[in-house]
């Protein structure tokens, strides 16, 4: 009975989890770093199972990004023309320049922002920097020069792939770092905000895999229960997802990111005062 009782607590604390990944993986507020500091109240263990949780759940945004952008992504959609297959070509061509920064440093620094970046205190920094950053650029907006992703140049792809880089780094915000990159690139917030979703595509989908594969390595096969609560992250931030994004470019089209640069500053000073003052 007991086990029965903390296995329905889990899954109450998947949901929830779920449903965070799914809000904050479109914002730019960092989903990772938000899914550390809710683990703290709704921790998932064994730690290593979280570790791989925190990633794998992803794949429910990815899925979400497939399905809402299905015909720009999918090279042979029916309604499209010879022209709309070659302009898929090219933006996919330009998601793997994008992420090829990512993939190198990714693949060297997996153990070290596991074993000594997750902390509160980096999240908190983290946090509140980068709110600053937003804060400032949107001060100082740059005229945007890019209104489309299909005017993107491979170079101007592959910088806002360095922005990405700086994700690694947990409470950054992935879709924050190449948000930023895009708008420093001279993006329109559109611009930057969808590009940052195609590039989630390929970086999540490798994450998930590189992480169940060690944890299959270390650890051996999940069990049934810690399937099924993968598979229900997965869908509850799948569905978020959908609403988030939707959200996310409705709100774009007349407003800046000030107001996600307060939030971060707001919460990482939360944090610093709940994990080092209280």
């Amino acid at each position: 009975m007991a086990a029965f009782v903390s296995f329905l607590y889990d899954i109450f604390k998947t949901i929830i989890l779920g449903i965070v990944q799914g809000i904050t993986e479109w914002l730019p507020v960092s989903s990772t770093g938000h899914l550390i500091l809710f683990s703290t109240f709704f921790p998932l263990n064994p730690q290593e199972f979280f570790d791989v949780f925190k990633v794998v759940i992803q794949f429910g945004s990815i899925i979400a990004v497939l399905v809402l952008y299905f015909q720009k992504l999918w090279p042979w959609h029916k309604n499209n023309t010879p022209e709309k297959t070659k302009n898929t070509f090219l933006l996919w061509s330009k998601v793997i320049v994008g992420v090829l920064p990512a993939l190198v440093f990714g693949l060297l620094l997996d153990d070290l922002i596991d074993s000594v970046l997750s902390t509160a205190f980096v999240i908190s920094i983290t946090l509140i920097g980068y709110g600053i950053i937003f804060i400032v650029v949107e001060k100082h907006p740059k005229k945007p020069t890019i209104t489309s992703v299909e005017e993107l140049d491979y170079l101007t792809s592959l910088k806002i792939g360095f922005f990405q880089c700086l994700a690694l780094i947990p409470g950054t915000s992935r879709s924050g770092a190449t948000i930023l990159g895009g708008l420093f690139c001279g993006c329109t917030r559109k611009v930057s905000s969808e590009y940052s979703f195609f590039l989630a595509i390929p970086v999540m989908a490798g994450a998930s895999a590189l992480k169940i594969l060690k944890y299959f390595k270390n650890y051996g096969f999940f069990s049934f229960g810690q399937i099924f609560l993968l598979l229900l992250g997965t869908a509850v931030a799948f569905v978020v997802s959908l609403v988030a994004i939707r959200r996310l470019l409705q709100y774009v089209r007349s407003h800046d990111f000030t107001i996600f640069g307060k939030y971060r500053i707001v919460l990482g000073i939360i944090v610093l005062i709940f994990f080092y003052v209280l």
